[in-house]
């Protein structure tokens, strides 16, 4: 299916946020991710179904100092 990820057309296999994750190879801890506009809490990931054309923005922290 085709969403829009960080503001570019990308094609995934994942069915939910969770799977998203798994696919780009992220840790799930360390990121936020907001589906059309809206931010999606960590414990609903699973839940939360991706759909085509969804607008998913996905913020990766990194820590150092």
């Amino acid at each position: 299916m085709q969403i829009q990820l960080n503001g570019e057309d990308t094609q995934v296999s994942a069915g939910n946020l969770t799977e998203l994750v798994v696919e780009l190879g992220l840790e799930q801890r360390m990121i936020a991710i907001e589906r059309n506009m809206e931010v999606v809490p960590k414990s609903e990931y699973a839940t939360t179904k991706l759909e085509e054309n969804d607008r998913i923005e996905l913020v990766h922290m990194i820590g150092g100092g």
